[in-house]
């Protein structure tokens, strides 16, 4: 019999997409299905799977993945526009893209040490970032951004998109890293340059992303200026395509709700980003899928957030927020909100029964979900397309301590001069 390049975990606890819990031998295949293991395959590596706990790995929907570079403290205390202007936009006009690998780098290496194995980010020299998630293993949505203001990589929206355009033409749907045009927002894009985005993602088959709704200014605005809210908006330049991204999406009327289904758009729940910097109000989730909207989960930026790049950490939080919003506490239980932080990965995760926030295990250990989700665990092992990127506590892909010391240095000169 010719070697499986599928892996054995003996003894463990699986549980598979829809929630439902396996206890004994399994194979992880490479192709990232799973099933029992009858003792006698040649696989690539038997291991023992006591006091291992297996579920499909992480996915993050929403990240400006090199803004590690930006400490967790960075702005503490900003209002989302003085943010941007004051904090985020001068800081980012330093950037190059060694700048961006560093922050990249340091990103995929939390994402990896946290469970997380796919990242839907938006930030400065895409091409940069997806060699980083490339090399160590990972997969991801890549948006290069667009925007009618100068950005660090770009001086204006047209190369921008001429850029992209170069990159999507070569892209294979097989790719592990895809890319993605990443309009900043309506307030930053201008009519022609989200209609020219748009039309780019139709040539190319491409996926679109964009923060949308955040704030109660930013629907103000739009509604001052066109006399439409920011998703009517948009939905009146034909701006939306199948799989458009739309971060945040947290000040909408329940008809801009109905747009997004009508155009199988994907709209990112982002809690932590919302609450730090007093966006008064998260996505509603029961209203978004009464009208059937594909509702992910994303950190945002380490800035933005300062939660830095813990899916756990943020599942929790959506959980504990759709609760609070809504006066309903049967919201998003624990193995609810995983499926919706894990939904459509191919990957699988690894933790650890031994950590003591797994414990107890509860009655008939009907708790290893709930365990997970609202205290957490060390992520021990993880499998991304058959390859294991962390095996037994320790990332193989990514050298984390240099990760770290390149980012410490860097973030000393990227700041100097800055109060």
């Amino acid at each position: 019999m010719a070697e499986d390049m599928s892996v054995r975990y003996r003894n463990a606890v699986l549980y598979d997409e829809k929630g439902n819990k396996h206890i004994g031998d399994v194979l992880l295949h490479e192709n990232g299905n799973w099933s029992k293991s009858i003792g006698d395959e040649d696989v690539q590596q038997d291991l023992d799977g006591s006091n291992r706990l297996i579920t499909r790995s992480l996915q993050n929907w929403h990240t400006h993945l090199a803004m590690q570079l930006n400490a967790r403290d960075f702005s503490d205390g900003f209002p989302l526009h003085r943010w941007l202007n004051e904090a985020i936009f001068p800081t980012e006009a330093k950037l190059n893209p060694e700048y961006v690998r560093v922050g990249a780098q340091a990103a995929a290496a939390e994402m990896i040490r946290t469970g997380c194995s796919f990242a839907a980010d938006m930030y400065f020299y895409p091409a940069i970032t997806g060699q980083v998630l490339s090399e160590a293993g990972l997969r991801g949505l890549v948006g290069g951004p667009v925007s009618d203001a100068a950005l660090p990589s770009h001086p204006d929206a047209a190369s921008a998109l001429d850029e992209l355009d170069s990159i999507l033409k070569n892209q294979k749907p097989d790719d592990m890293i895809q890319y993605a045009i990443a309009t900043h927002s309506v307030y930053l894009c201008n009519e022609d340059t989200l209609r020219k985005a748009s039309e780019l993602a139709e040539k190319r088959a491409a996926r679109l992303h964009i923060h949308v709704s955040e704030t109660r200014k930013e629907i103000a605005d739009c509604h001052d200026k066109t006399g439409l809210y920011p998703i009517e908006y948009l939905d009146s330049l034909d701006f939306f395509k199948p799989g458009t991204v739309c971060a945040h999406a947290s000040w909408v009327k329940k008809n801009e709700i109905r747009m997004l289904a009508e155009h199988d758009v994907t709209a990112v729940h982002c809690p932590s980003s919302n609450m730090k910097i007093a966006c008064g109000g998260t996505l509603s989730y029961p209203a978004y899928m009464e009208a059937g909207v594909d509702v992910r989960i994303g950190t945002d930026g380490a800035a933005s957030s300062g939660s830095g790049l813990d899916m756990l950490s943020e599942a929790r939080l959506a959980a504990l927020v759709q609760r609070h919003d809504h006066w309903d506490a049967t919201l998003l239980p624990a193995t609810d909100v995983f499926q919706i932080a894990s939904k459509g990965s191919k990957d699988w995760a690894v933790w650890n029964l031994n950590d003591i926030r797994m414990r107890p295990l509860g009655r008939s250990g009907n708790r290893h979900i709930a365990n997970l989700v609202f205290n957490g665990a060390e992520c021990l092992d993880m499998w991304v397309n058959g390859v294991g990127v962390r095996m037994n506590g320790q990332t193989t892909s990514i050298d984390e301590m240099q990760a770290w010391n390149e980012l410490d240095r860097a973030v000393e000169t990227y700041y100097e001069g800055v109060e």
